[in-house]
């Protein structure tokens, strides 16, 4: 009888030893090679098969010639010289005290008048979270508490309801195409905003009138542009910022869709402001009237340190653009124009602005072979916890380097700026300070109307809300309430 030797190969066949992982794939590895991002790969041996398959499928998703170029551009612009900046030509902005009655008339009129013909669409920059209100919901979803509940979806859908009456009233035909509503969204929203709105069935709007895209995304980085890995086998991913609209509209056929309805103008607004006027017909008939490729609407800075972005010239005759709080120095946010007693850099973005569609398909073309975006320095879910990153973002408003011609629109912040951002309790931009906003506002509407208020607590602290479907900005509220008195807090309706 044959003696077995311990460690032969006959006494290892009953416990065979684990075969080794399979290699990553040599092609994507050499790839990622390439573009110094290989470390992507260092846990593979770890991973299961499955994880393995997920990680595979989210490095080829990635376009890398395209990510790495954003990322050496962004990171290589870091301190570059900042072209010298001048304040805004007055005669770039229509200012309010200037306007005449005729003027705003004139412009109700020309913007009803392209509505009718079909001409605007509207774009609403949807993509962010309610994180800083306690809220994971999207942000459209949120409810600032006003008399009736709405969300801020819902008055924003209502406010386009309303002016497509408006237009159908000032056309004789007494019928108008809807108004064309582009949502973008983002990855983190997009599943909850459609459901919102499945569920609200469109708030009344007619299905094919909604139009849901996404913006896009791009990986997180460490200080020298390496990806930041959230999980072994899945890269850390943000939002592009809003100025992924451009080429989220390019790629998703979007500007070809707004050509086949006839549509002329674009009117792109934020989600989070309590008091826009969305598809505004002055600011239509304005943009119409001055030709220009692109508008904004603008406010006044509150004070000098207040922390908005102002709209500046970049060289003397350069174009308009803007700056962020961050990127001016004190002496700049203290300047007076001596002649307006008006601080010189004062037109703060709030994000109201009005395009030209062949305006969109030159931007959607060149801001992205312009490659260079903001770095923006956060906290990143990382493997090892949240670590100190890099996000890379464009904004809506660096395309207007690109512009051959801009305007300038000043609006009154109590009547069209009411931002919701941070959580109550916060000492601005919350939902209690923008109810308050709204509610005002319609008490001056209903007083100017010839209405009455009764109140039980002070004045300063509620008000009346009317719904958009009632008035779009004060008009046509003589019927509703002349002679009437109104209980405040409340809604008015029909």
């Amino acid at each position: 009888m044959k003696e077995m030797v311990v460690g032969s190969e006959v006494g290892r066949r009953g416990t065979p030893s684990p075969s080794p992982p399979p290699p990553p794939p040599q092609a994507l590895l050499e790839r990622l090679k390439d573009y110094g991002q290989e470390d992507a790969f260092a846990l593979w041996d770890e991973l299961s098969p499955e994880e393995r398959d997920l990680l595979v499928k989210d490095i080829e998703s990635l376009d890398l010639p395209r990510v790495d170029r954003i990322i050496r551009c962004s990171l290589g612009s870091q301190g570059a010289y900042l072209p010298a900046v001048e304040p805004v030509p007055e005669s770039s902005v229509s200012t309010v005290e200037v306007r005449t009655l005729e003027d705003r008339e004139r412009w109700w009129k020309r913007g009803l008048k392209a509505i009718s013909e079909g001409k605007l669409a509207v774009v609403l920059l949807s993509g962010g979270q309610g994180t800083r209100l306690g809220s994971s919901d999207p942000k459209g979803c949120f409810n600032i508490g006003l008399p009736s509940g709405k969300s801020l979806f819902q008055i924003q859908a209502e406010r386009i309801m309303r002016v497509q009456r408006l237009a159908a009233q000032s056309n004789d035909a007494g019928f108008v195409p809807p108004i064309p509503w582009y949502i973008m969204t983002s990855p983190f929203t997009d599943e909850a905003t459609r459901r919102f709105f499945e569920r609200h069935k469109n708030f009344g709007l007619e299905v094919d009138q909604v139009t849901f895209f996404q913006q896009g995304t791009l990986p997180c980085v460490s200080s020298d542009g390496r990806f930041i890995m959230e999980t072994p086998y899945k890269v850390s991913k943000a939002p592009d910022g809003n100025g992924g609209l451009y080429s989220a509209l390019k790629s998703s056929k979007l500007l070809e869709d707004m050509a086949m309805r006839g549509v002329r103008y674009v009117d792109c607004y934020g989600v989070d402001n309590a008091l826009v006027r969305v598809a505004d017909p002055t600011f239509l008939g304005y943009f119409i009237d001055k030709g220009v490729a692109t508008a904004a609407k603008v406010v006044r800075k509150a004070y000098p340190q207040e922390k908005v972005g102002v709209f500046v010239q970049r060289g003397r005759g350069g174009p308009l653009t803007v700056v962020e709080y961050s990127e001016m120095d004190a002496s700049m946010t203290t300047e007076i124009n001596q002649s307006t007693g008006r601080l010189r850099y004062c037109w703060s973005n709030v994000c109201l602005h009005m395009f030209t569609l062949d305006f969109l398909n030159q931007v959607a073309n060149g801001l992205e072979k312009d490659s260079i975006y903001h770095l923006a320095e956060k906290k990143i879910p990382s493997i090892h916890g949240y670590t100190m990153g890099l996000k890379l973002e464009q904004f809506v408003f660096d395309a207007f380097t690109y512009a051959p011609s801009m305007a300038l629109f000043e609006v009154l912040r109590e009547e069209e700026f009411a931002p919701v951002k941070n959580a109550n309790g916060a000492s601005y931009d919350t939902p209690d300070s923008a109810r308050l906003m709204l509610l005002r506002l319609h008490s001056r509407w209903v007083v100017a109307a010839g209405g009455f208020l009764t109140h039980s607590v002070p004045l300063y602290l509620t008000g009346v809300e009317i719904s958009p479907l009632c008035s779009y900005a004060g008009e046509n509220l003589e019927g509703i309430c002349r002679g009437r008195t109104f209980h405040a807090p409340c809604e008015i309706t029909f």
